[in-house]
């Protein structure tokens, strides 16, 4: 048996192939180094019924994840997993490269990763190339799950949303000034909460705020991530990979043609054409 995991902060995807070609899909709860320690992770496994039932069966693990970029992230990582996999050879990335693989394959492009997280990289076709970005919720994230939630969040608490909508928010998440707040700066895994309204936009994408608030959000994510790559590798076929970039893929392709840009594509969950790569 060989597994692939893709993980953002918020959710991990996990397909486990097995004898005959049969395939086996379960979900966690994000993995990522840089926000969950050994004992978390172990527990967030523990509580899988199928990842318990097949971890002595399964010989090799493919993983990519969210905060993963750093030698020593990667490591921790392994090490933990191999607490629980006990017989399976484990292999961790950052999710950017797993994009790149789901994407382009062996072919060279730009992969731009729009899901609980941003991200965007030239990929060379063995890996991707080192760049200044990823700096997660705090610093950057521009038109990923988390920012948009955080953008939403501004809006209501600045009294800026349509009442229409501002009702549908308190009635659905119980908001009010002092929640939002002690949520945000008091509590932990704070970008899985902004990264939790994701939902809220796709079930009111019909909306002209909503509609405003992606359009800006993915301009300023082309502006920050895939104008100064694509400078550097003129020509080069643009990628797209995560929930948000597949949740409004329309949005997303209007947007890059105000840029003079063509996305040659879009895939929302990247997990298939990875275990797809690793099983041939």
């Amino acid at each position: 048996m060989i597994a692939v995991v893709y993980s953002g902060s918020k959710n991990a995807c996990w397909k486990i192939s097995a004898e005959g070609g049969a395939v086996i899909e379960t979900h966690t709860a994000g993995i990522n180094p840089c926000f969950n320690d050994p004992k978390q992770t172990l527990q967030i496994l523990g509580k899988n019924i199928t990842l318990i039932h097949n971890a002595e069966n399964i010989r090799k693990i493919y993983v990519f994840a969210a905060g993963a970029s750093a030698k020593d992230k990667q490591q921790e990582l392994a090490d933990t997993l191999s607490r629980f996999f006990v017989n399976g050879k484990i292999k961790v990335k950052d999710d950017l490269y797993g994009a790149a693989i789901a994407a382009c394959h062996d072919k060279t492009g730009i992969v731009g990763i729009l899901g609980s997280g941003a991200n965007c990289a030239y990929f060379n076709g063995k890996k991707p190339e080192k760049n200044n970005y990823g700096l997660g919720y705090i610093l950057a994230d521009e038109g990923s799950a988390n920012y948009f939630g955080k953008m939403l969040l501004k809006n209501y608490l600045e009294d800026k949303i349509p009442a229409e909508l501002k009702s549908k928010m308190e009635a659905q998440y119980n908001l009010d000034r002092p929640t939002i707040l002690e949520r945000v700066y008091r509590k932990p895994q704070v970008q899985t909460y902004l990264a939790s309204f994701l939902e809220f936009y796709l079930e009111n994408s019909e909306h002209k705020f909503i509609q405003q608030l992606v359009a800006q959000g993915f301009e300023k994510y082309f502006d920050t991530y895939i104008i100064p790559t694509l400078e550097k590798h003129p020509g080069e076929d643009i990628h797209f990979v995560g929930s948000v970039a597949g949740g409004f893929q329309d949005q997303l392709r209007e947007v890059a043609q105000k840029y003079e840009i063509k996305v040659m594509s879009v895939t929302k969950e990247p997990i298939h054409n990875i275990l797809n790569y690793y099983s041939n």
